[in-house]
């Protein structure tokens, strides 16, 4: 059989998803969400940011972020422009004071430790890894004020429960994939940032960042310090913006509205345990199906460390990539695995815009799809 008849499988229709977007960033958009942008297509789109229609947004989101996450007194929620890779830089220079400590297992966790390193102004970091596929054990070290590691691992699959390692030096999350659809304590964390394209089913362009009263301490100390760092990457500039409801440089509206739209649905429905509830049953239909299975099985092994909100699959005997080359054919998009990881597996978003009865209709539709290439 041709490589081209394989693609041209169709799918039978009522095994299809309603909706098939699968992917892990950017996500899977609620029409909802769409409609409040063009709702706002001529109160706030192409209007001033320092205004009170777009300053309005940016405080509901602020408010909506802070009650989704059950944040204590003194705690704020801060913004600015760039997703989580210019957050990490933002880092370097206004929470690290000296030397950080970085739990590295994937991709992402790799690239904050790599930011710490090149610094010029830090100590080289401690850096400790583990093997692929797992998380390394947090533990505590008197050379560090800042503790890093990511809350999930987009690229890998691997979610790790943010702990405090230490009382002394502050905890920072990546929470990039996690936010809005994992569950964690304020009191273990002290900065918890991401980028809206996830859970929050916006478009890039912002990084958001959860900040407990020892961090915005940390902040203000380091700038009295008289430490250099550009304007855009000042995280005392982008806290003044953000306490004002507003952000330092124009932001992307549209990514704001459908941020706020996404949150305000959030807890509306039930906050972040009705999201974590919905993540989890999407995770049960695929880690089930893939031990059931013979060509499949979850890539992280430790059942603990599977992450509930991005699913990596490998697959045995089957050209992983064919599958999903197949799935998109059918409208089924985004299942590829991450690019630099190299193996042949099926990664699957199950954020909380994505229905846990899409996924289960995705397993049905890969099971075809692997008889039609065996037959």
């Amino acid at each position: 059989m041709s490589d081209k008849n394989q693609l041209d499988f169709k799918i039978p229709p009522q095994l299809l998803p309603l909706d098939g977007r699968f992917g892990c960033g950017p996500s899977k958009v609620r029409p909802e969400q769409l409609e409040a942008v063009m709702s706002r297509m001529t109160s706030v789109m192409g209007t001033s940011h320092r205004q009170a229609p777009v300053k309005n947004i940016v405080g509901s989101v602020r408010d909506g972020l802070s009650s989704l996450f059950s944040l204590p007194a003194g705690w704020e929620i801060v913004t600015g422009n760039g997703g989580s890779t210019v957050f990490w830089d933002v880092a370097t220079f206004g929470l690290i004071r000296e030397r950080s400590h970085h739990l590295v297992f994937g991709e992402f966790s790799s690239k904050f430790a790599e930011a710490s390193a090149a610094a010029p102004h830090l100590s080289d970091p401690v850096v400790v890894t583990s093997d692929t596929g797992t998380h390394p054990t947090p533990s505590s070290d008197a050379t560090c004020d800042v503790y890093a590691y990511p809350h999930n691992e987009t690229s890998t699959g691997v979610a790790m429960t943010p702990v405090r390692p230490s009382k002394d030096g502050l905890v920072l999350v990546d929470a990039t994939s996690a936010a809005g659809g994992l569950m964690w304590d304020p009191a273990n964390v002290d900065v918890y940032y991401f980028a809206p394209q996830k859970c929050f089913a916006s478009d890039g362009g912002l990084w958001l960042a959860a900040c407990s009263p020892a961090a915005i301490e940390r902040i203000r100390e380091i700038k009295a310090s008289k430490r250099w760092m550009p304007a855009s990457l000042d995280l005392s500039i982008a806290l003044d913006n953000s306490v004002a409801n507003q952000t330092y440089n124009t932001p992307a509206l549209a990514t704001l509205i459908m941020l706020d739209e996404q949150v305000k649905w959030l807890n509306s429905n039930g906050g972040l345990s009705w999201a974590a509830a919905r993540t989890a049953e999407s995770a049960r239909n695929i880690y089930s199906w893939a031990e059931a299975r013979a060509f499949a099985s979850p890539f992280v092994a430790n059942p603990a460390e599977r992450s509930n909100v991005v699913a990596t699959i490998d697959i045995d005997g089957v050209d992983a990539n064919t599958i999903s080359a197949i799935l998109r054919a059918n409208g089924v998009v985004d299942t590829d695995s991450y690019r630099k990881l190299g193996r042949n597996q099926l990664r699957v978003g199950m954020f909380p815009a994505i229905d846990p009865s899409d996924v289960a209709a995705l397993t049905a539709c890969i099971d075809v799809v692997v008889d039609h290439l065996r037959s």
